[in-house]
């Protein structure tokens, strides 16, 4: 299915438009293909919530794009621009996703027409805990069937609200902190969960730089260090990229683009001296060791190898791709790059890694979280001291030949997994195979051209034979 190069599409569409261009690459009949393509259902609910003595009616979304694995899996976005397009489109993009980085969950998401800027503390706490209500009535949250987690606008606050609520609701199921990710660590979440999107977009870009095959059909070469990096969001998502790049890789941010202004400078930011100045100052204007914007949207075409959007989608549109000078555009956000967007970047020779991958680390890490919760232990509690013991026997062996290790050296390698420790193996893990498994069936099709599709063929496969195996048809 082609594009006229004038027409710009939504972003429900563009998702399952690529869904069409996957689908083409393989052998799944029509009528199970549109079944895997269609969202399976969507709850729509208005529920009042009295603030400051007046009564206010919020609108509500829960979809469920694919059952195909339980539970279903996806955030809860609170945003003063959410609607039910987008709900379901998201959703279809938690299917691909987890599909694509083996997690065995459903794709599900969730929204909520609200800007929470405009509400404290204690009335957020009313209006998500009365949501929550009317999702649980209706079997939209559970361990075992739907179970939320942060997205924009949430954060570890909502989800202890959310699973506070439920346990409240659902007193006898002993798996109530399964019912939702993303939460305090204090309350079962897990160590690694909020840094874990970023984290995972820094994994993929390492990934992608160890191909040399891919570095080169970029126009680049060699590693991360030293590469000229721009981020567009500089929230939960971008920050952890960028200060993990800079600070392990060696990559330079020579720009930070917020929707209320922008900083630049070609020698490289301290992307947490930027961070504390954002939220201290609520935006960048001011910031005294960089260049200033006002108007942030065209530094977007600023050039640089990586271009890192990180917050909303549809940034990079039909209006502005054939301006993008850089050298690969990594989806942190989800579905930040249109449909016809690709097509004008691709004609370029731009590199996409795309959101359906980039973006995965967390679902993954929350999937590592409802693990833990289902275990009910914390990650390492059993095998930690009996690594250090065996560790230290090592390390004796080695001294009891003659050869000193020094004391760092030694402390370094006793030390026992802690929890955050096989967090971030597991997610680095994902990663690293959910790329090779794309690039490998990137570079041996020659119906495939963009490592987009290559990934949604990969995830629409496994869905397929998910659905095929259940005995759906024969």
């Amino acid at each position: 299915m082609t594009l006229p190069p004038d027409k710009e599409v939504s972003f429900k569409d563009s998702v399952n438009l690529s869904f069409d261009l996957a689908r083409a690459t393989l052998e799944i009949p029509d009528g199970m293909a549109q079944y895997i393509r269609n969202v399976n259902n969507v709850y729509q609910v208005r529920f009042p919530v009295k603030i400051n003595g007046e009564v206010e009616t919020f609108i509500g979304w829960r979809a469920v794009h694919s059952d195909h694995k339980l539970p279903a899996k996806g955030g809860i976005r609170f945003a003063p621009h959410v609607d039910q397009n987008e709900v379901e489109a998201l959703a279809a993009l938690m299917s691909y996703k987890c599909a694509l980085v083996d997690v065995p969950f459903g794709g599900s998401k969730g929204g909520l027409l609200i800007d929470p800027n405009k509400y404290d503390r204690e009335h957020m706490e009313k209006i998500t805990r009365r949501f929550a209500f009317e999702l649980i009535q209706k079997g939209y949250i559970g361990s075992g069937t739907n179970v939320p987690a942060p997205d924009m606008g949430t954060g570890q606050r909502e989800m202890a609200w959310i699973a506070s609520t439920y346990n409240s609701y659902r007193p006898g199921d002993i798996n109530h902190l399964a019912c939702v990710t993303g939460k305090p660590v204090s309350m079962g979440g897990i160590q690694g969960r909020v840094e874990a999107t970023g984290r995972g977009v820094v994994f993929g870009l390492r990934e992608f730089f160890r191909s040399p095959d891919d570095v080169k059909r970029a126009g680049l070469e060699g590693s991360l260090e030293g590469k000229k990096i721009i981020v567009q969001g500089l929230g939960n998502v971008g920050y952890y990229t960028a200060k993990i790049l800079q600070e392990e890789d060696g990559a330079k941010i020579v720009g930070v683009l917020e929707y209320n202004g922008a900083l630049l400078d070609p020698n490289g930011l301290d992307v947490e001296d930027v961070y504390r100045y954002k939220v201290a100052q609520k935006g960048l204007k001011g910031y005294p060791d960089a260049t200033y914007v006002e108007d942030s949207t065209p530094l977007l075409e600023e050039a640089c190898d990586v271009l890192i959007p990180a917050a909303m989608e549809g940034v990079i549109n039909r209006e502005n791709a054939g301006r993008i000078q850089a050298k690969i555009i990594a989806e942190a956000a989800n579905g930040p790059v249109t449909f016809a967007a690709e097509a004008i970047l691709q004609e370029k020779g731009v590199t996409s890694i795309p959101d359906v991958y980039l973006n995965a680390g967390g679902v993954t890490v929350s999937y590592f979280e409802w693990i833990k919760n289902l275990s009910h232990i914390r990650f390492g509690r059993i095998q930690k001291r009996y690594e250090e013991g065996k560790n230290l026997q090592i390390i004796k062996a080695i001294e009891g030949s003659g050869h000193k290790v020094p004391k760092a050296l030694a402390e370094k390698i006793c030390a026992g997994s802690e929890e955050i420790d096989l967090v971030r193996s597991g997610l680095d893990d994902t990663m690293r195979t959910a790329w090779q498994a794309i690039r490998e069936r990137f570079w041996s099709h020659d119906s495939i051209h963009s490592y987009r599709i290559a990934a949604m063929s990969i995830a629409v496969e496994k869905i397929h034979n998910s659905y095929a195996t259940m005995g759906v048809y024969p």
